[in-house]
C-alpha cells in the first residue's frame, strides 16, 4: 500500500474542513445543489477595533470544477472585510476552471497575476486577460458568466468580491476588461508599483477603492497612507517582508491600522495593497449571491 506523506492529509484534510464550512456548492455555484437557505445567510460583524494588525493566512478551499483557491476570506473567524465580501488568490490550470454559473448583488474583480483568464457571459462579452489586467464583472440584479485559465500551466490571479450599497443592487450587469498596458506602471530604484484600482487607473467600481501591486528588491521600502475611515488589507503573493511590527510570508497577510503603512523586503517581494470605503449595510452571502 503506497504511503501517504503526512503534509498531503493534513493539506487534504484542510481543504475539506474549508468546503465544509462554505457549503458543498461553494461560493461559485458551478454546480447544481440546492443553493443555501436564506435563514442560513451571513450578515457583515464589524470588526472590533484594534490596536494592532491583525495576522492572517490564507485557507485552501474546493471551488468550481477541480480547482483549489487559497481563500483569504470568508473563512472561519475572517468573515467579510466591509465593502468587500471575498478575496480568493487561484491558481488554476485546464481542465479545472469555473464554468457557468450566476451571481447578483456585487462586483467580481479579477487581477491576473501570471497566465491568462477567459472570461464569457450571457451579456455577450467573450474576453481573454493576461496578466496584469483585470476583469470587472458587475452581476448587479443578477447575470451569468465563466471564467476558465489559459493554455498555460500557471494561471494565478486575485478574485475580489466588492458588495454593491443597498441602493446599486438592482443595476444593469456590465463587464469590462482592462489590458495591462492602461494600467499605471511606476519603476523606481528597487520597487515596481502597478495601480489596479484608485487615481490614475482606468478601473472604475461602483465603491471608493485603492488597490495596488507592489514589487519590492531585497532591502527596499514601500510606503502608502491609509485612510483612517477605510478598512485595508495587505496580502504577500511571493518573498518576505515585514510591516507594522510582522513578518510576512507568500499568501500570508494583515489587516494593517490606518495611517502610515511602511513594508520593508527581507527578500525579493510581491504583494497587493487593498484599501476601501466600507457601505456600513449588512452582508448577506449565500452561495454566488450577495443581496
Amino acid at each position: 500500500m503506497k504511503q501517504i506523506p503526512r503534509r498531503e492529509v493534513l493539506g487534504n484534510l484542510v481543504t475539506l474542513a474549508s468546503a465544509s464550512v462554505l457549503g458543498a456548492g461553494g461560493l461559485l455555484g458551478c454546480d447544481s445543489s440546492t443553493p443555501e437557505p436564506r435563514s442560513a445567510s451571513r450578515s457583515a460583524q464589524p470588526l472590533p477595533a484594534r490596536r494592532v494588525p491583525r495576522q492572517f493566512r490564507s485557507m485552501p478551499t474546493a471551488e468550481g470544477r477541480g480547482a483549489i483557491v487559497h481563500r483569504i476570506f470568508p473563512v472561519p473567524g475572517f468573515r467579510h472585510l466591509d465593502p468587500f465580501v471575498v478575496l480568493d488568490d487561484f491558481e488554476v490550470a485546464q481542465p479545472a476552471g469555473f464554468p457557468d454559473h450566476p451571481h447578483r448583488g456585487f462586483e467580481a474583480f479579477t487581477y491576473m497575476i501570471e497566465g491568462a483568464f477567459h472570461h464569457k457571459d450571457n451579456l455577450g462579452n467573450d474576453s481573454v486577460i493576461s496578466a496584469g489586467g483585470t476583469q470587472r464583472f458587475t452581476s448587479g440584479r443578477g447575470a451569468r458568466h465563466s471564467e476558465m485559465p489559459g493554455e498555460g500551466t500557471q494561471n494565478r490571479g486575485l478574485q475580489l468580491w466588492v458588495n454593491l450599497p443597498r441602493a446599486k443592487k438592482q443595476i444593469d450587469p456590465s463587464y469590462a476588461g482592462t489590458p495591462h498596458q492602461e494600467l499605471p506602471l511606476v519603476k523606481t530604484a528597487g520597487k515596481t508599483t502597478r495601480r489596479i484600482v484608485g487615481e490614475g487607473s482606468p478601473v472604475k467600481l461602483e465603491t471608493a477603492v485603492f488597490y495596488e501591486d507592489v514589487i519590492l528588491d531585497a532591502g527596499s521600502t514601500h510606503s502608502v497612507n491609509l485612510p483612517q475611515d477605510n478598512n485595508h488589507l495587505l496580502y504577500l503573493i511571493s518573498g518576505e517582508v515585514k510591516a507594522q511590527g510582522v513578518k510576512l510570508a507568500m499568501r500570508e497577510g494583515i489587516l494593517p491600522l490606518s495611517g502610515q503603512l511602511d513594508i520593508d523586503a527581507l527578500r525579493p517581494s510581491r504583494f497587493v495593497v487593498l484599501s476601501g470605503r466600507p457601505h456600513r449595510e449588512p452582508i448577506h452571502l449565500r452561495g454566488p449571491f450577495v443581496d
